[in-house]
């Protein structure tokens, strides 16, 4: 069960409240939520679903902004499910909040296209944190699994990590953990999530790294990477 909020919910942005679906096969999951959601009066649950294929039927009429998802619902078939939503629903804004923790499931669930990754269990606090961030376009990762997912980039071994003298060239240590994370083939949507920044400074980390070791695209860039020997995942 998720926990009940340490401090006060954040304030209202200003923007219009957010249409939210909530999917889900534990009725005192939803029931929960519905009742945070109505209590703090900012935005509203339009619809609820008990496994895939009532949330498939449900969709098209409640036209949400926000979808929440438990991956482990009855009748997902994993993340072909969830691109399968992207594609038939692309404004609608996907917020996992699920058991499984696993990093892999996590990068694969960015990589789907979700807009945010929660684990049950958490603080309330950190629900409405995320639905802020969503609604300001923003895509959200729990704190601790952010963690998780960047520790193998951080705290790569010396034979692993690109270094200075390979290239010639002097990297900043975000160049670095950037340039591993597009040998795993993490778009810039994805490492801006693990690494913390935004997809646009991402871009921009990219172009210096393409200007420093004189590649012309982001193929070659992401080749380049890769014949390194740089941990694919």
């Amino acid at each position: 069960m998720i926990r009940r909020p340490l401090s006060t919910p954040p304030a209202g942005t200003g923007q219009p409240g957010l249409r939210i679906v909530l999917a889900d096969d534990h009725a005192l999951i939803r029931e929960g939520l519905k009742l945070l959601i109505s209590t703090l009066g900012e935005h509203e649950v339009v619809g609820e679903a008990a496994d895939g294929g009532s949330l498939l039927q449900l969709l098209p009429a409640a036209t949400p902004d926000v979808l929440v998802l438990d991956l482990g619902m009855p009748g997902l078939t994993g993340l072909s499910y969830i691109r399968g939503l992207r594609e038939g629903f692309p404004q609608l804004k996907i917020l996992v909040l699920t058991a499984n923790a696993e990093p892999r499931t996590v990068e694969g669930a960015l990589g789907a296209g979700i807009a945010g990754y929660l684990i049950k269990g958490g603080d309330l606090d950190e629900f409405l944190e995320a639905l802020a961030a969503l609604q300001q376009g923003e895509i959200y990762v729990s704190a601790p699994l952010k963690a998780v997912l960047a520790s193998d980039v951080q705290t790569a071994t010396p034979a692993e990590a690109p270094s200075e003298a390979l290239f010639h060239v002097p990297l900043t240590r975000r160049e670095r953990e950037l340039l591993m994370l597009i040998a795993r083939g993490a778009n810039a949507r994805e490492a801006g999530a693990l690494l913390g920044i935004s997809p646009l400074t991402v871009r921009k980390h990219r172009e210096n790294l393409m200007r420093k070791l004189d590649l012309h695209s982001a193929a070659e860039l992401a080749a380049f990477a890769v014949r390194l020997g740089l941990p694919v995942g």
